[in-house]
C-alpha cells in the first residue's frame, strides 16, 4: 500500500486553535468560525446540520444560551458585524465528535481538508492540556517528598504555571491640572 503525501496545511492550526473555546466544560468550535474555516455562509451549514439533526446529538452540538452568547461576545471583543444587524439567534457549539460528523454532512472536498486540521489541532490541545497536568503532578508528588526549605521553590513554580492577568491599558487623553 502506497503511502500518502502529507501536504502543507490548508489552513494553520495556530488559527483554528483560536477559535476553540471551553464552554459548559467542552471545548468546543462555534458554528460562525466553522463556516468561515469551510468557506460557506453560516446559515448554509447550520441548514446542513438541521436536516442531519439525528446525527448531532447534545454531546455533539449544542445551542449556546443567550446569557452564554452575550459573555462569549464580551470575553472576545466582538461587535455587531456590519449588515442587517447581526445574527438573531445564539450560535450552535460543535463539540469534537460534532465536528467530526460535520465532515459526513459537509461533502465538500474543502470541508474534508478542513476537517483534518480541525482534527489535528484537537489533539494537539489535548496533548498541551495532558503535559500540564503531567507537570502538576510531578510537582504535588516532588512537593510531598521534599520538606519545607523547598516550598519557596515550589511556590514559585506554580507562580509561573498560572497565567497572568492581561497588562492593564493606559488611560488615553490627558488630565487637567487645577492651577490653585
Amino acid at each position: 500500500m502506497a503511502k500518502r503525501e502529507t501536504k502543507q496545511s490548508v489552513i494553520p492550526v495556530e488559527r483554528i486553535e483560536k477559535t476553540i473555546y471551553l464552554i459548559r466544560g467542552h471545548k468546543v468550535m462555534l458554528d460562525t468560525d466553522l463556516a468561515n474555516l469551510y468557506a460557506v455562509e453560516t446559515f448554509n451549514l447550520n441548514k446542513a446540520v438541521k436536516r442531519n439533526f439525528e446525527r448531532f446529538p447534545d454531546d455533539f452540538m449544542f445551542q449556546l444560551t443567550k446569557e452564554e452568547w452575550g459573555s462569549l461576545k464580551f470575553q472576545i471583543g466582538m461587535s455587531k458585524p456590519k449588515g442587517r444587524g447581526g445574527r438573531r439567534t445564539p450560535p450552535y457549539a460543535f463539540t469534537e465528535q460534532g465536528v467530526a460528523m460535520l465532515s459526513s454532512v459537509l461533502k465538500s472536498k474543502q470541508a474534508a481538508m478542513v476537517n483534518v486540521e480541525i482534527m489535528r489541532a484537537f489533539v494537539r490541545l489535548r496533548r498541551l492540556l495532558a503535559t500540564h497536568r503531567d507537570l502538576a503532578r510531578k510537582l504535588d508528588t516532588l512537593e510531598k517528598k521534599y520538606d519545607e526549605q523547598f516550598k519557596i521553590v515550589f511556590d514559585a513554580i506554580r507562580e509561573l504555571m498560572t497565567p497572568s492577568d492581561p497588562p492593564k491599558k493606559r488611560r488615553i487623553g490627558f488630565r487637567a491640572r487645577s492651577d490653585d
